[in-house]
């Protein structure tokens, strides 16, 4: 029932990332090219072989998936001679996953990754000449860069030696070539990071073990528990004494069952968990049951000659029968406790040892401490609420709770495989409805199986209800293209939309024709654009240009089609009117895309000091501009330059701090102002 947003990773990876982030060069995949066989003759097919040595928490995108954000590798064997391509580059054995910042399937390697191309071979003094081009990318740094990868094989050279088998023939000449910045990261290969911190993780499997007590099946146990100890115990002492063994078998019981469902994880079973249909599916089966048995449908129960033999172990007494005294309360207590646990093991559910291990010490944790304290002070029990039909109540709301975050699971699936059962609109309206019975309910409207009646709604119930309803009025909007960011970690993609108003508001002005501001034309903006109604340049020296006439420092956005942090600063740091107002009128404002591949006039071609090589292209210059003159090469990258092209602030990566980026902006205009 636990699905997160995604957390901030705390002080020290800020510091890190902000650190490194100032002046980074981030080195490439180490490249080995060879053919699969020995001396090749004329008339003979054969493979170029590639292998990757990927560095520690990077990935490469693979090919094969549809084009729709993610750069795939791609081979050109332009130069080659004596050879010819039989078919396309194939990757072997890449990894997929569902990715739902980019709304599609990828393919991906991490550590290693290798490819093969099929040619045949029409001289035997062929030479294969090509370049590899591929996106590289870190969840940890949440960067991604474009690389360029030449090699060259000579057949009519002396043989070299080759690190793979079979021995490949000819001379190996692997090159590194442009460090190109690109489009930012996926949201997720999924880890436990994605998903949110582990701190967050735990809190809340916590407070759901607070929750677990507060229902029919286990608030009533409190009291038996303490009739027992108290009653049993010679002296206070020994009733502490086995009060603190009770709580702590409690907690073992539950974490073995998260060590058991760590035990058969791992990353290919993580990712086999979070793409394909059948886990997903099932899990939303799986929810929707636990729901309605919250809602009092059925009763879960576990067999009873189990329960007996459990029980029958209590009596002995020692330490023996206390834990399973332990065990026998999580055994009757499981048709309650059966559908929040499983819902946190469901959770946990990717790849990792430690969450689902520590989800369910923090769950037994919180089941745990009160049976324990009121053991030690049984005087507390007077201050306990009596059993009655507001327990049923608590079960019947975490009933309708399951039953929304169901759909997360088939959403995932529907994504995959392109079903169209659960557009963004359709799965809105449903959460609308289900919060909407949700709150009838808590006012007393809705009557289920074993309810007592609701004669008077009291004053925690009417404020339950009142924020129930206050959230569903909340994601009406939604319906209508609202982005309703707290709930983006939940909701279908918005181009799943059928009708997005404020798309359509954006896109078409409002139906009214929008004036420039800008006293020149600005290059390049017939097929580049700024977000939120920002106006600015495209162009380097342009944009200086204006700059100066402004009498302005120049802020300069170095960004990608494709970027997704980029588009994340965009929608949740850009669009804040603090930051907006500041660079609408205290900047001006270019926007250099790094992964344009518009072919500018040979004219304005030039070649780079820094690689040697020809840069003809808008997004090859802006990636060599941002290379040789900053020494970083990924996105988001911000620079604040003055007149004279000198730093006016600390250049700054990603960082979605609504405030921190304020600041940013502030620092840079106050210090242009004083060097005025």
């Amino acid at each position: 029932m636990l699905n997160y947003h995604k957390l901030a990773l705390g002080f020290t990876f800020f510091f890190l990332l902000s650190f490194s982030s100032i002046a980074q060069m981030i080195a490439p995949p180490t490249w080995s090219v060879e053919l699969q066989n020995q001396n090749p003759k004329a008339g003979e097919e054969t493979q170029i072989i590639f292998k990757a040595e990927i560095p520690e928490n990077w990935y490469i995108y693979s090919n094969e998936f549809e084009d729709f954000g993610p750069i795939q590798i791609e081979l050109d064997l332009d130069g080659s001679s004596g050879i010819e391509r039989i078919g396309d580059l194939k990757a072997v054995e890449p990894k997929t996953k569902y990715d739902d910042v980019w709304e599609g399937e990828v393919k991906y390697f991490d550590k290693t990754g290798e490819f093969r191309q099929e040619i045949k071979i029409t001289d035997d003094n062929a030479l294969i000449k090509g370049m590899l081009e591929y996106q590289m990318c870190s969840e940890v740094t949440g960067q991604c860069i474009l690389f360029d990868e030449e090699f060259e094989i000579n057949l009519g050279s002396a043989p070299t030696t080759s690190t793979a088998e079979p021995a490949g023939t000819g001379e190996v000449d692997t090159k590194e070539a442009d460090d190109l910045p690109s489009k930012a990261r996926p949201s997720h290969i999924e880890t436990g990071e994605d998903k949110g911190s582990m701190i967050t993780f735990m809190v809340v499997a916590f407070l759901a073990g607070l929750a677990a007590l507060l229902t029919p099946c286990v608030f009533p146990m409190i009291p038996m528990t303490v009739t027992f100890f108290t009653g049993r115990s010679k002296s206070r002492s020994q009733g502490i004494r086995n009060a603190f063994i009770y709580g702590f078998s409690i907690i073992a019981i539950y974490t073995i069952a998260g060590t058991l469902v760590a035990a058969i994880q791992g990353p290919e079973f993580a990712n086999w968990l979070s793409t394909h249909w059948v886990p997903n599916v099932f899990f939303f089966l799986i929810f929707i049951f636990f729901g309605l048995a919250f809602l009092g449908m059925f009763e879960l129960t576990l067999p009873s000659g189990l329960v007996n033999a459990v029980d029958s172990k209590a009596d002995k007494g020692g330490l023996t029968g206390l834990f399973f005294m332990a065990f026998t309360l999580v055994l009757v207590s499981f048709s309650c406790t059966g559908p929040i646990v499983g819902s946190i093991l469901i959770e946990s559910a990717g790849g990792q040892l430690a969450k689902p291990i520590l989800g369910m010490f923090a769950f037994s944790l919180a089941f745990a401490i009160p049976f324990t304290l009121f053991a030690i002070f049984p005087e507390w029990l007077n201050t306990l609420p009596k059993s009655g039909g507001w327990l049923n109540s608590v079960k019947v709301v975490l009933g309708f709770l399951e039953l929304a975050l169901a759909f997360k699971f088939l959403s995932i699936a529907d994504q995959v495989y392109h079903w169209g059962l659960l557009d963004r609109d359709i799965y809105i309206g449903i959460w609308i409805v289900i919060f909407t019975l949700l709150g009838l309910y808590l006012l007393g409207k809705i009557r289920l199986p074993h309810d007592s009646p609701v004669e008077v709604v009291s004053v925690p119930r009417l404020l339950m209800a009142m924020t129930t309803f206050i959230f569903v009025v909340y994601m009406i909007p939604g319906l209508w293209g609202a982005p309703l960011k707290t709930l983006s970690g939940y909701l279908p993609p918005m181009s799943t939309h059928d009708f997005n108003l404020i798309k359509v508001i954006r896109e078409d002005g409002g139906g009214t024709g929008r004036v420039s501001t800008l006293d020149d034309t600005p290059k390049f903006s017939d097929f580049l654009h700024l977000p939120h109604g920002l106006e600015g340049y495209f162009d380097y020296e342009q944009a200086l240009a204006a700059a100066k006439r402004a009498d302005k420092p120049l802020f300069i956005d170095f960004t990608g089609h494709g970027c997704v942090n980029c588009r994340e600063m965009e929608a949740k740091v850009w669009v804040e009117s603090p930051v907006l107002k500041r660079l609408k009128e205290d900047f001006v404002v270019v926007a250099l895309y790094i992964d344009e591949r518009y072919e500018l006039p040979e004219n304005d071609w030039y070649t780079s000091d820094y690689d040697g090589k020809v840069k003809k292209t808008i997004g090859k210059q802006n990636a060599d501009f941002q290379i040789t003159r900053f020494n970083n090469n990924a996105q988001p990258y911000y620079v604040i330059l003055d007149h004279n092209e000198e730093l006016l602030a600390t250049p700054k990566g990603y960082d979605s701090n609504v405030a921190r980026f304020v600041q940013f902006l502030d620092d840079a205009k106050e210090e242009f102002e004083r060097r005025r």
